[in-house]
């Protein structure tokens, strides 16, 4: 029996490489696997995380916020599965201080992946019998690596950080792309308040995509009216997050801390809350309640999006609800979130786990 993953052919991908014939082309959502957000904490929050964000996951939501990672090495690891197991997300990531514990450097690895997608091109053999011993598999998968610097400045509270990003994207034998992009970021934490900004992809990151098929693979393909894609060089363009948040302390135990965070997209009209050509606003918000913090549960709203109701046809709006908890003991924590992924007709929830490890605790008087 064929299952969701099977509708996923090769057909279909080719729609997504026709409509990068063309050379230079800026795309919509491009490299949108990079804004799905990782750690448990962060997408309990609704990825409300650029103001607040003191660890590992710095590199990937604010790299200015390394400078706030308590020890002398810490990593973290992640994974998740989406839209019932179809898509796997992975996530590793490592930070340590410089000599002057002033400067860290951090690396990200991201892969978001469909496996196992049916490869239906030689499915029909020449005297027109379907042969499904002609089915083969391949891979469309998406990676990240991030190289992170972060620095604490002369103006008290303020830290910057930069990211340079290699992107690296698969599709099985036929298709593949390299790109490069720069990130640049700023945290400022006076008291009590956090504030912080990434402006990602500052000169747009581009990917150069080439194409492979084979002669037989082509004439199958002009036989069947299916385009043959031409190299080409895709652009993403810049995207600003800002956020604030707010940290309160109740006998010394107690911890709450909310958070906003809006994205500002330049790619045009997304379905997003607010919308002012070229321009997409899209709010987050996060709340954290923390004891003696090593006990967390979490909650926040984002995605939201307005829809066609099935019923009537008329426009509805709906907003993406996340739980999570976390649990620190010692220089372990481990983190859960309760998130829905799904469309707006049948939600798919997805249970997701992140894993940090510190190592070689530093002395309690690094500012937090």
């Amino acid at each position: 029996m064929y299952t969701f993953k099977s509708t996923i052919s090769l057909s279909a991908l080719l729609l997504i490489f026709n409509s990068l014939s063309l050379n230079a082309q800026v795309r919509k959502y491009s490299n949108e696997f990079l804004s799905l957000g990782i750690g448990a904490r962060a997408l309990a929050m609704g990825n409300a995380q650029v103001a607040s964000v003191s660890d590992v996951t710095s590199a990937y939501w604010n790299p200015a916020a390394l400078v706030h990672t308590k020890n002398d090495l810490q990593f973290g690891l992640m994974h998740a599965e989406y839209f019932a197991g179809i898509a796997k997300y992975d996530y590793g990531g490592i930070v340590l201080p410089m000599e002057n514990e002033k400067s860290f450097l951090g690396l990200t690895v991201i892969r978001f992946a469909i496996d196992d997608i049916p490869n239906t091109l030689f499915l029909v053999e020449p005297d027109g019998s379907i042969n499904y011993n002609n089915i083969s598999s391949f891979s469309a998968a998406d990676y990240a690596f991030l190289f992170s610097f972060a620095q604490l400045s002369n103006i008290e509270h303020l830290s910057w950080g930069a990211n340079f990003k290699m992107v690296h994207r698969v599709v099985g034998d036929f298709a593949r792309s390299w790109g490069f992009g720069l990130d640049a970021s700023a945290q400022y934490r006076p008291g009590s308040w956090r504030f912080g900004a990434i402006l990602k992809d500052v000169t747009s990151t581009f990917n150069a995509w080439s194409f492979s098929f084979s002669d037989e693979e082509k004439e199958i393909l002009s036989a069947t009216d299916n385009l043959i894609p031409d190299n080409t060089l895709e652009l993403t363009l810049p995207k600003l997050i800002i956020g604030a948040g707010y940290e309160w302390v109740f006998k010394k135990n107690f911890y709450v801390r909310p958070e906003i965070n809006v994205d500002v997209s330049t790619d045009g009209k997304r379905n997003v809350m607010f919308n002012l050509k070229p321009f997409s606003f899209d709010p987050h918000i996060g709340l954290e309640l923390a004891f003696r913090k090593a006990v967390f549960v979490r909650t926040g709203l984002n995605n939201y999006q307005t829809a066609t109701s099935d019923f009537d046809d008329t426009k509805i709006s709906t907003i993406q609800p996340n739980f999570g908890i976390g649990l620190k003991i010692k220089s372990i924590t481990i983190d859960y979130a309760l998130t829905d992924v799904g469309d707006l007709s049948q939600s798919m929830y997805s249970h997701i786990f992140s894993v940090f490890v510190d190592i070689n605790k530093k002395n309690e008087g690094t500012e937090e």
